[in-house]
């Protein structure tokens, strides 16, 4: 599999640290509040990526850590005046709840700060004992100018991310562009003892610590959206590489953003959607369908119409799914023939293809709806049992690997519906077209329609 590396600017062969295991960081959520879109694009993906990678036999260890300790989440508690954790525990389960809705498995760990933070003293500790950190006033800075590769992410020399970046004015820092691994303690605020006074981490440095904690001082792949490049996964190779002493991640992706009508999404827009509110009118697996629709590193436009054709493109796959079942009850018995297996051979092969190409969701797509019209074209000529069943099968091998064709589930027809339609089908046989019309009548009026397709009666919930 070629992934394009942020770190090289180009796309590499994925050569695991350790063959058959693959190592992933994935940067989470500060929780403070519920998640919007833009959030729950690396959420897609990166499911997608260890899906991927698991369906190719590798052993994957997924952290995502939740930053439950934060500006933002101090503010709001003392706003409603609640301790911090009440805050951070409300929307950890807000997340939850999204993640589950956009069929995102759970990480094998999700580590907090808060649960982290003797692990976090140890890291800071260890710059400073090296010289790569000094304390002042009860504060603990990173030294930028000792790391001399600092930039090498967003590939851009020192003085232009420091003419970009948003400088703290503080007289205590011995440069402008050293950033905070520890921040001492003030008023209404929650904190922990460390060397230098109570206090609580820096954002970057959570990271860091979490990551050589689960999975090790050298990770396979870290990831997370493109607005991290700086300074955020920038100061984490920083501090990590100058602790470690040995290379933070061999692989850096990046996803990209998502506009809204062609506009980048923001508050002062007014054009900010959180992943409820967009699920709540269209559910939620549009909304991931939406996400890989395209490919990860390509900017999304989100539109009304957008998501509304995601729902519509959903629902052809669930049809074909639903003409393979119903075609299956009545197929006839056969092996599937050498050339029907060499067209759905053709149609696994090129979803391989594309996504060991960096992951290339958006082509791996077409390959599927390909092989949604050939399972359409096996449902309705009646043919063996053995080619619809491949073709429902790779149907859902290859869906299940998008995470995608979840959100439907076969509905129970109820016992009486169907001896409803059981007497209409013997009205019908007795040419009995009054009393069949009747009957559908009253199965209409019981929430449920008949619908006449080549495969036989189907009975759907109105």
């Amino acid at each position: 599999m070629k992934i394009y590396n942020t770190l090289t600017r180009r796309k590499e062969e994925l050569v695991p640290i350790e063959p058959g295991r693959v190592r992933i960081y994935a940067c989470g959520p500060t929780v403070y509040n519920r998640i919007h879109i833009g959030n729950a694009r690396p959420l897609c993906v990166f499911d997608v990526l260890r899906r991927y990678l698991e369906y190719r036999g590798y052993e994957v260890e997924f952290v995502q850590n939740f930053t439950d300790v934060d500006d933002k989440i101090i503010r709001k508690a003392n706003e409603e005046g609640v301790p911090s954790n009440v805050i951070s525990e409300r929307y950890i389960a807000e997340y939850r709840q999204d993640a589950e809705g956009l069929n995102v498995r759970e990480a094998t760990v999700h580590p907090k700060v808060t649960e982290t933070m003797e692990g976090i003293i140890d890291f800071v500790r260890t710059l400073v004992e090296k010289g790569f950190a000094y304390e002042a006033e009860g504060d603990v800075y990173f030294r930028t100018l000792r790391f001399k590769e600092y930039g090498k992410l967003s590939h851009m020399p020192l003085e232009d991310l420091e003419a970009g970046a948003r400088i703290e004015v503080n007289s205590v820092k011995e440069n402008p562009m050293d950033f905070a691994l520890w921040k001492a303690s003030k008023p209404g605020e929650p904190s922990w003892d460390s060397p230098w006074g109570k206090g609580r981490p820096g954002w970057h440095i959570e990271c860091s610590a979490m990551a050589r904690r689960f999975l090790g001082e050298t990770i396979d792949i870290h990831c997370g959206g493109q607005d991290l490049v700086f300074p955020h996964h920038e100061n984490e190779i920083a501090q990590s590489e100058c602790a470690n002493g040995v290379p933070f991640a061999h692989y850096w992706m990046h996803n990209g953003y998502i506009n809204i009508d062609n506009k980048k999404m923001s508050k002062s827009l007014n054009n900010f959607f959180t992943t409820r509110e967009v699920a709540e009118k269209y559910g939620y697996e549009p909304l991931r369908y939406l996400m890989l629709q395209a490919h990860y590193r390509s900017p999304i436009n989100y539109t009304v119409e957008i998501v509304e054709s995601c729902a519509a493109s959903l629902a052809r796959l669930y049809n074909c799914r639903d003409n393979l079942t119903r075609a299956l009850s009545q197929a006839k018995e056969g092996e599937i023939t050498p050339e029907q297996q060499a067209r759905l051979d053709h149609f696994k092969a090129g979803f391989l293809e594309a996504m060991e190409d960096d992951l290339n969701t958006a082509d791996a797509v077409s390959f599927v709806f390909e092989l949604a019209r050939e399972g359409n074209t096996a449902a309705a000529q009646n043919g063996n049992r053995g080619w619809q069943e491949a073709a429902l099968a790779l149907l859902n091998e290859l869906t299940g690997v998008l995470g995608l064709l979840y959100a439907k589930k076969e509905e129970e027809i109820p016992p009486e519906i169907q001896a409803l339609a059981a007497a209409r089908a013997e009205a019908r046989k007795a040419k009995n077209w009054a009393e069949a019309d009747r009957i559908r009548d009253e199965i209409a009026g019981k929430g449920y329609l008949i619908e006449e397709t080549r495969q036989g009666t189907r009975i759907v919930k109105a």
